[in-house]
């Protein structure tokens, strides 16, 4: 059932496109021209996501293939195109695809070399700077993405880890904060890597993903960079309800880090936040000020002018992770706070494979579709969905 927020929004708001490595002031933002194409490289179109796009008239094999085609068609576009690796595209596809191979086929070479390529040849130290009196390393997003991503191709594609991947991860600790966490500077798609717990988590991620790189690990430099990192996470005051649920995930990939209580007392939480409709949202998760060490006037005014403000709308991505989180803490798929969750996925996919999101940033792109469909297939994958999936 679509809400008046779903029919009503994707005509209200146009806003610019954000990428990784560009901040356009607000100011510009109404001299961009609404964009024909979410995704456009070749014979590559993809239609900018909107709320009125038709539900998928059946959910099941053939929808999850339409999902997979359009995570290709975006990475492939982002790499032709723009040739960056990013949080919301490229990143996404490389830590999520890759482990699909067998129900969608080989993940793609094209992006893969891609990240390889961005990997500098040499590390050096990276200088910390300072901006509005927040410290923070330079590309700090770049860096953790496409470890990350490197790691978990390792890990899905080949099975050992490669070069490459262990010349990133010591890049990325280059730009370790002196707190031990990886700071989030500048404003991205919320509530995607908004929060410096949740950036820290993506390194933590890469770390452990990364084939024997952890348990081989010599370089004491480098174990000490761990080990701030890691008691960084163990005991960072949460910034929001977000950081509070997402301790679920630092206990699937580091539990030693997180004690029965907090484990409890995340999952009790994110269980009371579930929706009527079975879903979750992202804005139930935060304040709005809470979200980032500094709130544009812009996003701030979007996501207090969307007609759902005082009540927010389930959507695809908390849905997406709420599902995910509770798979990786065990909860059984046959519970009915699962249930509830993968039907109101199997709801709101769309015909043309993915899972529309309204972005909560400035950008018309809606890139936060794509994120939310990648997650999505992700919960369906964790619940044992993709099982009848073949990509033959």
């Amino acid at each position: 059932m679509t809400s008046p927020f779903s029919t009503r929004t994707a005509a209200r708001f146009a806003f610019v496109v954000f990428v990784l490595f560009v901040h356009i002031p607000p100011s510009h933002a109404a001299d961009k021209p609404k964009p024909a194409f979410q995704y456009k490289s070749g014979d590559i179109r993809v239609s900018i996501p909107t709320a009125d796009e038709p539900r998928v008239k059946q959910f099941g094999p053939a929808s999850l293939k339409l999902a997979a085609k359009y995570l290709e068609d975006g990475a492939l576009t982002w790499v032709r195109e723009k040739s960056c690796v990013n949080c919301h595209t490229t990143g996404p596809y490389m830590t999520e695809r890759t482990a699909w191979t067998k129900q969608f086929g080989p993940a793609s070479a094209e992006v893969h070399k891609d990240f390889v390529g961005s990997v500098p040849k040499e590390i050096k130290p990276v200088k910390e700077t300072e901006s509005r009196g927040h410290k923070h390393y330079p590309s700090t997003f770049f860096t953790v993405w496409r470890s990350l991503g490197l790691a978990e191709w390792d890990r899905h594609i080949t099975g050992k880890l490669s070069e490459p991947t262990e010349r990133a991860l010591r890049d990325l600790f280059e730009r370790q904060s002196a707190s031990g966490a990886f700071v989030s500077h500048g404003e991205v798609e919320i509530p995607h890597i908004t929060t410096d717990f949740e950036l820290s988590l993506q390194a933590a991620r890469a770390i452990t993903a990364a084939p024997g790189w952890l348990s081989g690990l010599k370089d004491e430099t480098l174990l000490a960079r761990v080990a701030k990192l890691k008691d960084y996470l163990r005991t960072a005051p949460p910034k929001n309800d977000f950081d509070r649920i997402l301790k679920l995930q630092l206990a699937h990939y580091l539990p030693e880090l997180v004690s029965p209580k907090e484990r409890n007392a995340a999952l009790a939480l994110l269980s009371v936040k579930q929706h009527a409709d079975g879903g979750w949202s992202v804005r139930d998760m935060s304040a709005l000020n809470d979200w980032h060490f500094e709130m544009s006037a812009t996003v701030v005014n979007l996501i207090n002018g969307l007609p759902d403000a005082a009540n927010p709308e389930s959507d695809a991505y908390m849905t997406a992770l709420a599902v995910v989180l509770m798979r990786q803490s065990n909860v059984p798929t046959s519970d009915p706070r699962v249930q509830r969750g993968l039907a109101w996925l199997r709801r709101e996919q769309r015909g043309s494979g993915r899972w529309w999101m309204h972005s909560l940033y400035r950008g018309n792109y809606h890139y936060i579709t794509y994120i939310a469909t990648a997650q999505a297939v992700k919960a369906f994958a964790l619940c044992g969905e993709l099982d009848a999936v073949s990509a033959n």
